[in-house]
């Protein structure tokens, strides 16, 4: 039973150790030449004008996860439209389209929600 597993298992086991020894010998033989440019923090290549340990406003935090919850969602759409056609040509075209709009309804109550406690505002 775990014999179709073992060739994947020697190439994962290969594929780490040379990577290990790949990174090791890199860093035992590569070029080093430190410098003050080198070790600084580099920032869109301008220099820092401010702490980087500085407080964001919990808002902006809130609005990228409201971004990513709202785009992962909407990922769900696709592969529903791809497989709608082939429901049709079955005759269940009605059930998949009672989920969607569920899955839609539960999307835009979540947005609706969002909307009213303000969290879509930038002030």
């Amino acid at each position: 039973m775990i014999s179709p597993y073992v060739p994947l298992m020697i190439s994962v086991v290969i594929a780490v150790v040379f990577s290990l020894i790949f990174v090791g010998l890199s860093k035992f033989f590569g070029p080093h030449r430190p410098n003050k440019t080198k070790e600084s923090m580099y920032e869109c290549g301008m220099p820092s004008v401010a702490s980087a340990h500085q407080r964001f406003s919990v808002k902006f935090y809130l609005v990228a996860v409201l971004f990513i919850l709202f785009d992962l969602e909407a990922v769900f759409l696709f592969p529903w439209a791809v497989v709608y056609k082939s429901f049709v040509l079955d005759g269940h075209a009605g059930f998949l389209m009672a989920e969607m709009f569920s899955f839609l309804g539960v999307l835009f109550l979540g947005w609706v929600y969002c909307w009213k406690r303000g969290a879509l505002q930038w002030d």
